[in-house]
C-alpha cells in the first residue's frame, strides 16, 4: 500500500538534500515535499555525487510521478565566459521540467528573466538576504522565494514575512544539518587561503581546521609584528555545532515560512532518509492536530545519524552555536573505558546508557586531544556483563577515555528499509464509460502542490454482446483499479456499464496498461513547457548567446585610474588624502567621526563615502537610515552598501545620496554589473576575479557603473555573528588575530585583524582600490 499523508496544505514544505541520485530515491521515499539537488555544472556542490544531464532528467521525471518538486542549483557566481553555457543550460533545465532554479548570481538572475521568464527562480542562501528590503528587492529581481540567511532571529523573520507576504514571495528557512561560520555569500576564506571558492561551490571547509589564537603590537604600515600566542583550551576556532530545530517544530510550524530545508546534499542516502523520515513523521503529527512533542527516539535516531553537537540555531536563538572542541561527527556516548588489557588489546567500557554495540558499529575513543583520537568498527556484537562490554581496540586506551557510537548499523538497516517502502502515488478519479461498445476512460489526477486536471482515453477495444457470460460491472471496475508497480493508485471509480458486454481480460489489462501510460506521459508533459513556449524560449536563447559572445573591445589602456581608500579611522581619513586619494570610504567605530572625516576630505579635494557593514539587520538599518538626510546637508554624498535591501533602505531615506557598491555585492560577470547600472556610480569587482576576468569584465560593461578592484591590503574574509575574540580569550577584539595550526590553512603572516562589535567581520584598515570609468583592465 502507499504511503498516506494527511492533508497538510498549511504546512511549511519539507524541503530534503539530493546529492545522489541514491540520495533522492531516499528523500522521495522518506516523504519529502520536494528536494533540491544539482547537475555537474554552476551548483554550489562541486564535491557532491550530483547528477548527470541524463541524471538529472530520470530524477525530475521521478519525483515528478510520485508528487515531488526539484529545484536545480544553478546558485555560484558565474564569469563572462561561462555566460553563454548558463542560457543554454537554464533552457535545458526549463524544457526538462525543473519546478525552480536557484540563484545566487544577481546577473544570472537577469538572464533567467530574459530568457526562460516562466522558470521559477529561488534567491539562493548565498545572495545573504537578511532584511525585509533584502526580500522586497528579490520580489522585484523576480524571485517567488527567498532563502533566508541563517543568522536571522525567528522574531525578524516573522517581521520580514510581512513583506514576503504582500510581494508574493515565500520563505525558505533551514531546519537541520551543517551551519556555516559566515554569511552564506559573504565568506572568502577557502578561496583566499586556498583557491577553492566557496563562491564556485568548491570550500575546502577550513573553518573546521585547527586554529591558534595570537595577538601583536602594529607597525607603522598596520601590520602584524611580534605574534604572541593567546591561551585558549579548544583549537577549532571557527568550527560550528549543527542545526536541529526539530524539538521545537511546532513552534517553527506556526511561523510565516513556506519550506523547512535539510542540509546535506553530501550526506549518505541513509542520512537523508532517516532524517527527512523523522521530519515528516513530525509534521504529519502535528498537521493531524494531535498534541505533539519531541520523540527521544527521534532526537537519539537524528544524533546517531550525524551530529557535530546539535544546536537551535540563531533562529531561536541559542546560546551556543560553536563546538570549538573538535569538528567532526560526535555520535551517541556509548560509555567510558575503565581498564585495558595489552595482552588481548581489548578495552573495557562502562556503558553510559541503554545503547548496546552491536557488529557494524563504527566506534570513537575520545581524549581531551582530538589529535590523539582513534576509530573503529565492531567485528562481532560484543557481550554485556554487569554494564560492562570489552572492545578490541588497535591501540592502547587510556582510563577515562570516552567512547561514542559514530555509525549505527541498526540506523543503517532502518534507514534501507525507508528506502524501500512503497513510495506516494497519486491518486485518480476514474470515470469508465463505454461508446457504441468501445472503451473510454477518463482519470482526474490529483498532483500535490497542483491543480488537478483530465485525462481521457479512448481506447481500441470494442467490446460485443456476450454470447453466453457477460462481464459484470464489478469485473471491468476490478481489472481496471489494479495499478501496481505503476505511480498511480485509484481513488474512486464510476463505471457507466450498459451490461451484456464482453472481452477477454486480457484485453482490459492491456487497455489499463496503455491508459496509465498516457496519464504518466500527462503528468510528466503537465510540469514541463509547451512546444510553442520552448520555440519561443529558444529563440530568445539564440539572440541572447549571439549577444553575450560577441566580441567586445579590450579597455582603452591609455585610462589612468584614481585611488580610493578604506579605512574605520580619522588618522586613516586624513593620510589617505596625504597620499592623493580622490575617494575615501569610511566604516567609523564613532559615526561622530563622519562629520570630521568629511571636513578632511573637503580641504584635500577627496569624496568621503559613509561605509555601511556587510551585514544591515533591522536596528542598523532603521538608525543609519534616518541619519542621512541630515548627512547629506552637512555634505557627505555618498554611502557604500554590500547588499540590495541596504540599497532600497539608502534609496528611500535619501533619494539624493550617491551610492557605490562594496566587494560584498559578489560581481563577476557584466550582466550583474549592467543590472546595477541604475543604481550605483561606482562598484567593486569581486576580488576572486583574475586579471583576465577583470580585463573581460572591464570591455563589457563600458563606463558605467565605473568599476573598482581592491589593490592592497587586507581582503574582508569572513562576516560571522560570533564574537570569537571575546569568546575565546575573553579580551577586547581590537588587536587580536589568529593563525592556522597546520599549513593548509590561514598562516600567522596573513592573518586578519578580527573586529568585534554585533557582528564581527574578520578585517584590517586601511585597505586601497583602484577606480576608473569602465574597469582596470591592468590591474
Amino acid at each position: 500500500m502507499p504511503q498516506k499523508h494527511p492533508q497538510r496544505s498549511w504546512l511549511p514544505e519539507l524541503l530534503a538534500p539530493a546529492g545522489s541520485p541514491e540520495a533522492l530515491t531516499a528523500a522521495v521515499a522518506a516523504g519529502a515535499d520536494a528536494v533540491y539537488l544539482a547537475g555537474k555544472r554552476f551548483g554550489a556542490r562541486h564535491y557532491a555525487a550530483n547528477f548527470s544531464d541524463e541524471e538529472l532528467r530520470s530524477a525530475i521525471d521521478y519525483a515528478h510521478l510520485h508528487g515531488v518538486r526539484v529545484y536545480v542549483t544553478v546558485n555560484i557566481l558565474v564569469r563572462d565566459a561561462e555566460l553563454p553555457d548558463v542560457a543554454r543550460y537554464l533552457l535545458w533545465l526549463y524544457e526538462i521540467g525543473a519546478d525552480a532554479v536557484l540563484v545566487q548570481d544577481i546577473g544570472v538572475a537577469s538572464l533567467a528573466r530574459e530568457v526562460v521568464p516562466d522558470l521559477p527562480l529561488h534567491a539562493s542562501t548565498q545572495m545573504t538576504v537578511h532584511n525585509r528590503e533584502g526580500v522586497a528587492r528579490a520580489a522585484r529581481e523576480g524571485f517567488s522565494r527567498v532563502v533566508l540567511a541563517r543568522e536571522l532571529t525567528l522574531a525578524e523573520i516573522e517581521e520580514i514575512a510581512r513583506v514576503a507576504d504582500a510581494r508574493g514571495v515565500g520563505l525558505e528557512v533551514f531546519a537541520h544539518g551543517a551551519l556555516c561560520y559566515c554569511y552564506s555569500g559573504q565568506c572568502l576564506l577557502s578561496s583566499v587561503i586556498g583557491g577553492r571558492s566557496g563562491n564556485r561551490g568548491m570550500c575546502a571547509q577550513p573553518c573546521r581546521k585547527p586554529y591558534r589564537l595570537v595577538t601583536s603590537e602594529m607597525d607603522d604600515l598596520g601590520r602584524p609584528k611580534d605574534l604572541r600566542r593567546v591561551p585558549a583550551k579548544d583549537h577549532y576556532l571557527l568550527s560550528t555545532r549543527d542545526l536541529a530545530i526539530y524539538p521545537y517544530l511546532d513552534r517553527i510550524v506556526r511561523a510565516p515560512v513556506a519550506s523547512l530545508k535539510i542540509e546535506g546534499r553530501m550526506r549518505s542516502a541513509e542520512y537523508v532518509a532517516t532524517v527527512v523520515s523523522i521530519y515528516r513523521r513530525a509534521l504529519d503529527a502535528i498537521a493531524s492536530g494531535v498534541a505533539w512533542s519531541p520523540s527521544p527516539d527521534d532526537i537519539r535516531d537524528l544524533a546517531l545519524a550525524f551530529n557535530r553537537e546539535f544546536t537551535e540555531g540563531y533562529i531561536l536563538g541559542a546560546s551556543e552555536i560553536m563546538a570549538r572542541d573538535r569538528p567532526g561527527n560526535r555520535g551517541i556516548l556509548l560509555g567510558t573505558v575503565t581498564g585495558y588489557d595489552p595482552r588481548r588489546r581489548e578495552a573495557a567500557v562502562r556503558l553510559a546508557g541503554d545503547l548496546m554495540p552491536r557488529s557494524g558499529d563504527g566506534l570513537a575513543f575520545c581524549t581531551n586531544d582530538p589529535d590523539r583520537d582513534m576509530g573503529t568498527v565492531l567485528r562481532g556484537t560484543p557481550a554485556v556483563r554487569d554494564g560492562t562490554v570489552r572492545l578490541n581496540v588497535p591501540k592502547p586506551v587510556g582510563q577515562g577515555t570516552r567512547v561514542f557510537i559514530t555509525k549505527s548499523a541498526d540506523l543503517e538497516e532502518r534507514a534501507k528499509r525507508i528506502m524501500e517502502r512503497p513510495l506516494r502515488q497519486l491518486p485518480l478519479d476514474l470515470t469508465v464509460s463505454f461508446d457504441d461498445g468501445t472503451l473510454c476512460l477518463e482519470a482526474m489526477v490529483f498532483v500535490h502542490g497542483s491543480e488537478p486536471f483530465r485525462v481521457r482515453y479512448r481506447s481500441d477495444l470494442r467490446m460485443e454482446p456476450a454470447r453466453s457470460r457477460p462481464l459484470t460491472r464489478e469485473t471491468i471496475a476490478e481489472q481496471l483499479s489494479k495499478t501496481g508497480g505503476t505511480p498511480f493508485v485509484v481513488r474512486r471509480m464510476e463505471v457507466d456499464y450498459p451490461g451484456g458486454l464482453f472481452a477477454p481480460l486480457g484485453e482490459l489489462n492491456r487497455v489499463r496498461r496503455s491508459f496509465l501510460v498516457r496519464v504518466e506521459e500527462a503528468v510528466l508533459a503537465a510540469h514541463r513547457p509547451g512546444p510553442e513556449a520552448v520555440s519561443a524560449a529558444r529563440e530568445r536563447i539564440e539572440a541572447a548567446v549571439a549577444r553575450l559572445e560577441r566580441p567586445r573591445d579590450p579597455y582603452p589602456a591609455h585610462r589612468i585610474p584614481s585611488v580610493s581608500v578604506y579605512t574605520d579611522t580619522l588618522e586613516g581619513a586624513a593620510a589617505a588624502v596625504r597620499g592623493g586619494a580622490t575617494t575615501v570610504y569610511l566604516e567609523p567605530s564613532d559615526l561622530p567621526h563622519l562629520n570630521e572625516a568629511a571636513a578632511i576630505c573637503r580641504d584635500g579635494g577627496a569624496d568621503l563615502v559613509w561605509k555601511w557593514p556587510a551585514i544591515t539587520r533591522r536596528r542598523f538599518l532603521d538608525a543609519a537610515s534616518s541619519l542621512l538626510p541630515s548627512l547629506y546637508e552637512a555634505g557627505i554624498h555618498g554611502v557604500m552598501v554590500s547588499g540590495m535591501g541596504a540599497l532600497d533602505a539608502v534609496q528611500r531615506a535619501e533619494p539624493r545620496m550617491r551610492l557605490y557598491g562594496a566587494a560584498g555585492l559578489n560581481i563577476w560577470n557584466h550582466l550583474t554589473a549592467q543590472r546595477l547600472t541604475s543604481y550605483f556610480q561606482r562598484c567593486t569587482a569581486s576580488p576572486e576575479l583574475s586579471a583576465a576576468d577583470l580585463a573581460r569584465l572591464a570591455g563589457r560593461i563600458g563606463d558605467a557603473p565605473e568599476l573598482e578592484v581592491i589593490v592592497q591590503g587586507n581582503l574582508e574574509a569572513m562576516v560571522t555573528e560570533d564574537h570569537l575574540v571575546v569568546a575565546v580569550a575573553g579580551s577586547s577584539p581590537a588587536t587580536v588575530s589568529w593563525a592556522s595550526r597546520t599549513s593548509e590553512t590561514a598562516s600567522s603572516r596573513s592573518g586578519p585583524i578580527a573586529k568585534g562589535g554585533p557582528t564581527s567581520q574578520t578585517r584590517s584598515r586601511p585597505a586601497s582600490s583602484t577606480t576608473c570609468p569602465g574597469s582596470p583592465g591592468w590591474a
